[in-house]
């Protein structure tokens, strides 16, 4: 499921909603709209379900959806505003996917520079080792055992430690368990899904789910990260009764004391903190992959040229040795 597709479908579906069409009639058009794939399956599923007169609360659980949105299906059916409760959604999800498709250009960059440094240092060392070494033992003459060594095996450096570097980053990005616990260590990552889960609280929040229930649902969606487990702990405190955000979220190690003061400082209305919160750390993520991307281009540009420098560097070393050698013949 694409955010940004999600979130258009969730602010037509209000829409029609708003203009008086009922909900499973709304689906049903929809739908008819949509290309093949599985979010189509499931809301058509949950279309039929509702024409049999299914209540919304018990077809949504058993669909294959995101539990955020289920979550708040449910609270928009029991408040009676659902249009009100899609239309948080929908910008939810936009705010979402602008995050997100911020951060994958941020991955895909690194991946693409590693891939052509790799094929150019895979490519030098194969002219190293078809030509050159050819080259250098028709000549028959005698080198020094370091310089021997260079030519012979340090032309493979370079392309045994981009490799490495290449595939550490492939599997940090698709091993969904390596890519959880690394957006946690880096920065821009890190305030990107502090954002995400500032805004999915707010958005329950502001839609009147109780704070304790809140918590749960993003500490279960957090679960097996940092942030999974300092929220399990606020929820505890909550239940010993420390009331005041301020208390709750005290010494935290994963929220940063920004967020906490922004939130504590909100006064009752949390979710507008929360809201906040999002934004502030929405643009802070957005600034530092920005710094990044600016100057990668530079730094990969000066980086591949010492690669290559010290790839080629073996084979002029030899040259100088031969050199050397011959003028004392």
């Amino acid at each position: 499921m694409k955010n940004d597709e999600f979130a258009f479908f969730n602010q037509q579906l209000a829409a029609m909603l708003r203009d008086g069409i009922p909900l499973e009639g709304a689906l049903r058009r929809l739908c008819a709209e949509m290309r093949q794939g599985t979010l189509r399956t499931e809301l058509e599923t949950l279309q039929a379900d509702l024409a049999r007169g299914t209540p919304l609360t018990g077809a949504i659980r058993a669909r294959q959806l995101p539990d955020l949105y289920k979550r708040m299906l449910e609270v928009g059916a029991q408040s009676n505003d659902l249009p009100g409760v899609l239309t948080l959604l929908a910008d939810h999800y936009q705010r979402s996917n602008a995050i997100w498709t911020r951060l994958k250009g941020l991955m895909v960059y690194p991946l693409l520079v590693l891939s052509a440094a790799f094929v150019v240092a895979g490519l030098l060392s194969y002219i190293i080792h078809h030509f050159l070494l050819g080259i250098l033992g028709g000549l028959q003459v005698q080198l020094p055992t370091l310089a021997l060594f260079s030519i012979q095996f340090g032309y493979l450096i370079s392309p045994l430690v981009l490799g490495t570097f290449l595939v550490t980053l492939v599997l940090a990005v698709g091993l969904p368990g390596v890519r959880r616990a690394v957006r946690w260590r880096v920065p821009a990552f890190r305030e990107a899904s502090l954002a995400q889960i500032a805004s999915t609280l707010a958005l329950m929040l502001k839609s009147g789910v109780p704070l304790d229930n809140a918590l749960a649902l993003v500490a279960q969606m957090e679960a097996g990260t940092p942030a999974g487990a300092e929220l399990a702990r606020w929820r505890q405190n909550l239940a010993a009764g420390r009331g005041k955000f301020s208390e709750m979220a005290a010494d935290s190690r994963v929220f940063p004391p920004l967020f906490v003061w922004m939130v504590a400082h909100s006064g009752e209305d949390l979710g507008a903190g929360f809201q906040r919160v999002s934004e502030t750390f929405q643009s802070r993520s957005a600034y530092r992959s920005d710094v990044f991307l600016y100057s990668a281009l530079p730094c990969a540009v000066l980086g591949l040229g010492l690669m290559i420098l010290l790839q080629i560097q073996p084979v002029i070393a030899v040259f100088v040795s031969m050199i050397n050698s011959l003028s004392g013949e």
